[in-house]
């Protein structure tokens, strides 16, 4: 039909109904978040809150800034709060959202968790982190388990070597594979990733109090003390199982080495299980989760969140509160989960779906909480300020990069922990 033939009054409907989209596209109220979920499984995961997001009618503005530690996510968002321009919201964790909230920038959230009863559904050490001076101004998306060794049982079999659980069967395990051809350890060359490999190994040789002392109180003491010199022993024969390409390989480069064979084995939190499960892998059968070697009894944890930056339009103070509600919802938190490989931070969420490796973090946590043996991570931003963490992740990769001894290594750690 030309536009010669269309009636007076069609012509009448089709102008209303273009006004009428104009007008609704004109005042849809636009969130923009800022997050560093841009791997395979990661971007999947986000585009399931844009999804929930949109069908209620809040336009999504995405400012995904890559980079698995969120460093650079970090630098963004501080050029944008420097400048007078937040975003709505952004993702933001642990001890930095103690640090936002001094600054003064940060919305008051409680309306949408009183509402949606968090305090009840919430494991302490995750509603607590969630609050400024006892107001909620972040919603909790997921709880990570940091210390998982990712194991490829196919390599280990043509390899002759077990699944290890001591120090001293990882490195029986690391030289069969070796010595069968493959890469033992896949590793990408990046501080954050090098410092995750390191806080497992603490916690692995330590155990949780003396993790506990040395990387969330930061006592010298145990920062320089024999136990940490064999942690640094252990590290420094870690480093021989690792490949030369290894500086600068992102981390889900390093976890696909495991899926395609490469590799035999990665220490990586639980966000690897998602790409195990994007490339149609299960649990249990084309791969292993196992905890990394001494650390079983305990589980040290990475909480992603979503902090709400304070705005003066209350239609987008309004849609702040329905992205939190959202976040918190069963069903994003069994989606985005079920995605990403971590657990739900709520409770009572189902585990119909859920595989072993998510079931067995889900009771470990459990277990931790009881025994007293859940404890923060470092590498991941949960257990010192901003300016330590960067300050001890210098000297980890310093001492992956370099022949530093393990004794000039303790030195650097206990003076990278007085960083104001």
């Amino acid at each position: 039909m030309t536009l010669k033939h269309l009636t007076k009054t069609t012509m009448t409907s089709l102008v209303a109904a273009t006004l009428l989209t104009a007008a609704v596209t004109a005042h849809a109220v636009e969130i923009e978040v800022l997050h560093f979920w841009t791997s395979g499984s990661e971007a999947k995961s986000a585009a399931e809150l844009k999804k929930m997001m949109e069908a209620k009618g809040i336009v999504w503005k995405d400012f995904a800034v890559a980079g698995g530690g969120g460093e650079a996510a970090v630098t963004a968002l501080k050029a944008r709060v420097i400048s007078g321009n937040p975003p709505t919201a952004a993702q933001i964790k642990g001890p930095a959202i103690q640090e936002w909230g001094q600054e003064g920038v940060l919305a008051n959230i409680d309306a949408a968790a009183t509402a949606g009863n968090w305090n009840a559904l919430l494991p302490k050490v995750v509603s607590d982190i969630m609050k400024y001076q006892g107001h909620y101004v972040a919603a909790p998306v997921n709880v990570h388990r940091v210390n998982w060794l990712w194991v490829n049982p196919d390599v280990l079999k043509k390899s002759g070597a077990t699944v290890p659980t001591t120090w001293d069967e990882f490195f029986v395990a690391a030289d069969k594979i070796k010595k069968a051809g493959f890469i033992a350890v896949a590793h990408g060359g990046q501080p954050w990733q090098d410092t995750t490999v390191f806080e497992s190994v603490v916690l692995g040789v330590g155990g949780a109090d003396f993790y506990n002392k040395s990387l969330v109180k930061l006592d010298q003491a145990s920062l320089t003390g024999p136990t940490m010199i064999k942690v640094f022993d252990t590290l420094a024969r870690i480093k021989t199982y690792i490949d030369k390409d290894a500086p600068g390989r992102d981390w889900n480069l390093a976890t696909a080495m495991v899926i395609n064979g490469k590799a035999g084995m990665q220490f990586m939190g639980d966000w690897a299980k998602g790409e195990f499960t994007n490339a149609g892998k299960t649990a249990g059968k084309d791969y292993l989760c196992v905890a990394a070697p001494g650390s079983a009894k305990s589980f040290t944890y990475n909480i992603d969140s979503i902090a709400m930056f304070k705005a003066k339009n209350p239609e987008v103070q309004k849609a702040q509160l329905t992205l939190a509600s959202a976040i918190m919802s069963p069903e994003f938190q069994e989606t985005f989960n079920l995605a990403k490989g971590s657990i739900p931070a709520r409770t009572d969420v189902s585990r119909a779906k859920f595989d072993s490796c998510a079931i067995k973090s889900m009771d470990d946590m459990a277990a931790a909480s009881k025994a007293g043996t859940l404890e923060p991570s470092l590498a991941h931003n949960m257990a010192v300020n901003t300016a330590v963490q960067g300050a001890v992740s210098d000297v980890i990769a310093k001492f992956m990069n370099s022949h530093m001894t393990s004794q000039a290594a303790v030195q650097e750690l206990a003076k990278a922990a007085k960083t104001q």
